[in-house]
């Protein structure tokens, strides 16, 4: 179980390319049991978690960086557009930047199916009762995946707007994808995803006629939240701002490659 919150991770399975499917490597993960003083040693152990998990993370950091490789962590909550907009991704970008995926659900192999129907090379991780990704699950897709040097590998985290914002996996940026259909008060009701995001996508926008979303409001808000944000509004159906959204993409790969020639670590990020 996690100690962080409380989901559990003894059915973790990967999928991918080369392995079909095989089980993952069994996260090791301390318990506290007892009375009196539990709040103390709740805070003190998710402490050690959320440490071992940074440690973990600036591994998987230096050595994507070693090999040029931006990873993306696309997070959102179920149904907001993620593998969709992934499969469009793939369709406009045509290779340029070269895209691989790792793909997080609880079960099934639905999405990686998806994305391998569009000959993209993808890694399924089954979390099983595991309510996000963690950094030694992607050291571990990653081995499975082996994504080719100078490429861009997207993570599509598990469908969840609390506990992935709390796990550093050692991606480059982070991605949150929210669509009008949710509402326009996610970004109070889930700040903390919110401001661990770089760029926020804002998708299904062709629905706007058809529903009760202040766009406004949604905008105002996420940047009282997070300042540095960045918001583009997206159609992944349509196609709505796919132009923005894979110059962002190959801006961000751009960028990481001119850090990496420079010498210059990228440092873990702070929650």
């Amino acid at each position: 179980m996690c100690a962080t919150c409380g989901c559990g991770d003894a059915g973790v399975r990967i999928s991918g390319p080369e392995v079909g499917a095989a089980p993952a490597h069994h996260h090791e993960h301390e318990h506290e049991h007892g009375h009196g003083h539990g709040a103390d040693r709740t805070v003190t152990l998710e402490q050690r978690v959320l440490a071992k998990n940074d440690a973990l993370a600036q591994r998987n950091r230096d050595r994507l960086a070693e090999a040029g490789i931006v990873a993306l962590n696309l997070m959102s909550s179920p149904g907001s557009g993620k593998t969709t907009l992934l499969e469009r991704t793939l369709a406009e970008a045509a290779g340029s930047p070269p895209i691989s995926v790792i793909e997080g659900d609880q079960e099934t192999l639905f999405d990686a199916d998806r994305i391998r129907a569009t000959g993209c090379r993808v890694v399924q991780i089954n979390t099983g009762a595991g309510c996000h990704l963690d950094a030694e699950m992607l050291a571990d897709g990653l081995r499975n995946l082996e994504p080719p040097e100078d490429s861009v590998v997207v993570v599509e985290n598990v469908g969840n707007l609390v506990c992935p914002a709390l796990f550093d996996l050692g991606e480059r940026a982070r991605v949150v994808i929210t669509s009008v259909t949710e509402g326009a008060d996610k970004p109070l009701k889930y700040p903390h995803m919110f401001r661990a995001a770089d760029l926020v996508l804002l998708n299904k926008v062709d629905l706007l006629p058809h529903v009760d979303f202040d766009v406004a409001r949604f905008r105002a808000d996420a940047l009282a939240v997070n300042p540095r944000l960045e918001i583009q509004q997206i159609s992944a159906t349509r196609g709505d701002g796919l132009a923005e959204w894979l110059a962002w993409l190959r801006d961000l790969r751009a960028g990481a490659a001119a850090v990496t020639a420079s010498g210059v670590e990228s440092s873990s990020r702070a929650r």
